[in-house]
């Protein structure tokens, strides 16, 4: 079959096939490399919000005074307070908590921890999915249970194994010491939280610090929408009780939220960059487009053809190559990621990074944004180009060689 000059052209041919190939190239690389660095860095910090979440709700409530340790003074249960915020509709729950700082001793070895006192109200959803051995200890008999759930890390420290009897000892006045039973073995990732803390009956902790079974070291609340904290903080400073002070799962880690939001400057420097790159190209592509086809562009115009009609010839020549590039980068970008997503097989070091691979989360808004963006400004950028078309003279051209 002959192809038509016209087809020949929008095909390319020689040096400028080469060229269109690799704008092509670079299009679907940019594209690929966009969605994959969103998708991984959206998945990177909803993974360790959602672990740090696990340990402390997003809201909490606890007794109002400077006093930052783990031996807080207590609060009591306030069933008005109670009522009032389990009403809220993007409030999810409301959990009681108890805290009290000991240190595990073995023969060989010692190792501080923080005894987390929680009751049958507590969501124990996060350590269900982080649980490696054993089970979720149950708080809901009347008698006081005599199980800690305790991390990986520190089983591994002090070589304890399910089942073990581990003593932990409390220094005041007078000192107090606690045998207890290791039901389950917990590993979230997160080594310094892992480390820290050991959950049990919150009835432990209030006979530890002397506090009635009205007395608690605070609430946790839980959201509907992470989005809206500061939105419930600000409503729930409203129906807090003055004794009672208001902090967000922000104010207990702000480095660590400050550093999460510095990736989404990394992800905008990527995305600029892979414009930039994509745009570079096809703006060489189209320029050996437009000088490889001079006669043609005389041609046209001696047979009276306009600037503004030749112009849009070669943008939907460049709009056809943009295309390509996004359709296979779209292809190979989601598919690494939901290759990612589901074999895990990009591994990370859990000490360092919190998770032990890369996480991703892809959204189609995400998505839908990089490619219409990616496709609008390539486009506008090659109206630069293009005004090459109007400086063409008919005669020179139809001569040029």
């Amino acid at each position: 079959m002959v192809k038509t000059p016209s087809q020949r052209n929008a095909k390319g041919s020689g040096f400028s096939k080469l060229i269109i190939n690799l704008a092509t190239a670079a299009v679907c690389v940019s594209v690929m490399v966009m969605i994959l660095a969103i998708a991984i860095v959206k998945g990177y910090q909803h993974e360790v919000r959602d672990k740090l979440i696990g340990f402390n709700a997003p809201i909490q409530i606890s007794h109002l005074d400077l006093n930052n340790s783990f031996e807080s003074l207590p609060i009591s249960r306030d069933t008005i307070f109670e009522y009032l915020t389990q009403k809220k509709s993007n409030i999810t729950y409301l959990q009681r908590y108890a805290t009290k700082a000991g240190i595990i001793k073995t023969e060989s070895a010692f190792e501080g921890i923080v005894l987390k006192g929680v009751g049958n109200d507590y969501h124990f959803d996060f350590l269900k999915a982080n649980l490696k051995e054993g089970i979720i200890p149950s708080f809901q008999d009347s008698a006081t249970s005599q199980q800690i759930l305790i991390s990986a890390i520190t089983a591994r420290k002090l070589n304890f194994k399910l089942g073990d009897k581990l003593y932990i000892y409390f220094i005041q006045d007078p000192p107090r010491v606690r045998k207890l039973e290791i039901a389950g073995i917990f590993d979230s990732g997160m080594g310094e939280l892992d480390e820290l803390y050991a959950f049990v009956d919150i009835r432990q902790v209030q006979k530890l610090n002397n506090w009635s079974d009205q007395e608690i070291s605070g609430y946790e609340i839980g959201l509907k929408d992470f989005s809206q904290t500061h939105l419930v903080q600000t409503e729930m400073a409203q129906i807090t009780p003055y004794n009672m002070g208001l902090s967000s799962i922000f104010d207990l880690y702000p480095a660590l939220f400050d550093w999460l939001g510095l990736l989404d400057m990394n992800v905008l420097i990527i995305l600029v960059l892979m414009v930039a790159v994509a745009s570079i190209n096809m703006i060489t592509a189209l320029l050996i487009l437009i000088l490889e086809r001079t006669k043609m562009i005389g041609l046209m115009k001696a047979l009276g053809g306009e600037d503004k009609q030749i112009s849009t010839i070669f943008l939907w020549m460049a709009a056809h190559i943009i295309a390509k590039g996004l359709l296979w980068g779209n292809l190979l970008g989601i598919g690494m990621a939901l290759l990612q997503d589901h074999f895990s097989w990009i591994k990370l070091d859990q000490k360092s990074y919190y998770l032990n691979s890369v996480p991703i989360e892809l959204g189609m808004v995400d998505i839908a944004l990089v490619n219409v963006g990616s496709f609008i400004i390539c486009l506008l950028i090659l109206l630069i180009p293009v005004r090459i078309v109007s400086k063409v003279q008919p005669i020179k051209s139809i001569q040029f060689n």
